[in-house]
């Protein structure tokens, strides 16, 4: 059991060394975010030993743990302070709740299918991260419960900047989203300025899962979706 916990450890160090080389991700916080959670425990036993690949990785309900690359990305670009509250639309394994969680003082997590919330909150109980609570629910909506955000963060692709999400923001904070068609998006980062207009940059070409609701894609075939992947 120890030798598979240093091994794992050993993986993960070399996963982020490989992120930061890459250019990926700078913050030391987030380096440091990334280096404690580990990975290997979001995905399922079987491909527990390709979780320090940096690729997506199923997760059942046809759903995916987004690239390593993609999480650190989407995670720095919201510049989150140890005392900002941020919202995760898909909460899928919980990986990248439990990344935001060592980040800033409370993380909010959606997630339209109820079996991997209760997965991710288990995960997350597991690791004794407390500042953390998951709802079933549309993710495209939104939490309006407990807005202003500092920082907004979907790990799912909508086909245009979910209004919901960004009316949700603090001034000042950040809205992190994929934006494009099922298959092919640009990441793009919203700010909401005090004026309370907002700036919007391009942070570049991803691919994520679709985000399925009233805000964001219709799920295929009638089927049940996914709010996104983490």
């Amino acid at each position: 059991m120890r030798r598979a916990a240093e091994g794992g450890a050993l993986a993960r160090r070399a996963l982020v060394a490989r992120l930061v080389a890459a250019g990926v991700v700078s913050d030391p916080r987030v380096v440091r975010a990334l280096e404690v959670v580990p990975r290997h425990l979001f995905v399922p036993a079987p491909l527990a030993s390709e979780a320090y690949g940096d690729h997506a990785l199923p997760i059942g309900h046809g759903q995916t743990i987004s690239q390593a690359a993609n999480v650190a990305r989407s995670v720095e670009l919201l510049g989150l302070s140890p005392r900002a509250r941020a919202l995760e639309i898909g909460t899928g394994s919980g990986y990248q709740t439990a990344v935001l969680a060592q980040l800033c003082q409370h993380v909010f997590s959606l997630e339209r299918i109820a079996a991997l919330a209760a997965g991710a909150r288990e995960r997350l109980r597991a690791l004794g991260l407390r500042n953390v609570s998951v709802k079933v629910f549309d993710g495209s909506y939104g939490w309006s419960d407990h807005a202003p955000y500092d920082g907004i963060v979907v790990a799912a692709a909508a086909p245009e900047i979910p209004e919901p999400l960004v009316s949700q923001l603090k001034p000042g904070g950040r809205l992190v989203v994929p934006v494009g068609t099922a298959s092919r998006q640009r990441l793009l980062v919203v700010r909401r300025l005090p004026s309370g207009r907002t700036r919007t940059e391009d942070a570049g070409e991803v691919a994520f899962v679709p985000l399925v609701g009233r805000f964001g894609f219709a799920p295929a075939g009638g089927t049940e979706g996914k709010a996104g992947a983490g």
